[in-house]
């Protein structure tokens, strides 16, 4: 095995050690085929059967990415049909010709006042990730280590969600991370609806600019804003939804796995998908 699979191999052996599944066996009878983590054998006692999941149906080449792009089971869903809308959507539905994340960066500015959040902002927390990316991760806000360092997920939740990337064959720099407010909330509260409502329009530009052909929500609040919804995210979570033009799945945000370890089988379900 080439050091770069043996490094993948691992992570996602580690991973699952955190999940507390294991031990891990090879069988000597299929060692001609490839081993994934993207595409395990479901489990038995699964809640739902292997012919309603959804299954990859095609491999994202365009841009040499790795990520296979599933679709949704049966009848596509659109959350305009699935969810009622919360107020006004005009200010998700800016488009601007020939954006690009630099220009939008640019208009947020340095020094943003927008809203209530950058009385205690230390950095303004934009995204990073690969421009082109086919799969971006949108978090509720920056916590302590992100405001400190103006990255988004670097502290332990970050840690994590780097574990859930690299279990998925990915790397940090394969995908793009973001998040619905770009200041940090004080005492890592939930954002607002005034300070989503100022700042999520720069986040629909960011999705607009980098299409990507999969979009996953980290919690109830980022999934909430780009579904436009009320329910609470067990209600939806792992579930496909049509989101302009990119399929949009929810899953629990990494900082409530590290309170609540035994959802960690729920997440690697959805990092499956």
């Amino acid at each position: 095995m080439d050091s770069s699979s043996r490094a993948r191999m691992e992570a996602w052996l580690h991973y699952n050690d955190d999940l507390g599944l294991g031990p891990f066996y090879r069988d000597r009878a299929l060692n001609t085929l490839p081993m994934s983590p993207s595409e395990p054998e479901e489990p038995a006692n699964a809640r739902y059967s292997p012919a309603s999941a959804p299954v990859p149906s095609e491999m994202a080449a365009e841009r040499g990415s790795r990520l296979a792009v599933p679709t949704a089971p049966g009848a596509s869903k659109s959350a305009s049909v699935i969810f009622p809308v919360i107020g006004e959507s005009s200010l998700f539905d800016e488009h601007i010709p020939d954006d690009t994340l630099e220009k939008i960066r640019d208009d947020i500015g340095a020094n943003c006042t927008r809203c209530k959040l950058h009385k205690g902002r230390t950095k303004l927390v934009f995204g990073v990730g690969n421009l082109e990316a086919d799969l971006v991760f949108v978090g509720e806000g920056p916590g302590r280590d992100e405001d400190q360092q103006g990255e988004p997920f670097v502290g332990r939740a970050g840690k994590l969600l780097t574990q859930m990337i690299e279990a998925m064959s990915l790397r940090r720099e394969d995908v793009y991370i973001c998040n619905i407010v770009k200041c940090r909330p004080p005492e890592n509260r939930l954002p607002e609806k005034d300070e989503i409502t100022t700042c999520s329009p720069f986040l629909m530009r960011q999705l607009s600019v980098i299409q990507p052909k999969v979009i996953c929500c980290l919690g109830s609040c980022a999934a909430q804003t780009l579904l436009q919804t009320n329910q609470g995210i067990s209600r939806f979570r792992g579930e496909w939804f049509d989101f302009r033009g990119s399929k949009l799945i929810a899953t629990y945000h990494p900082a409530y796995l590290l309170r609540n370890p035994n959802a960690k089988g729920e997440v690697w379900k959805d990092c499956r998908k």
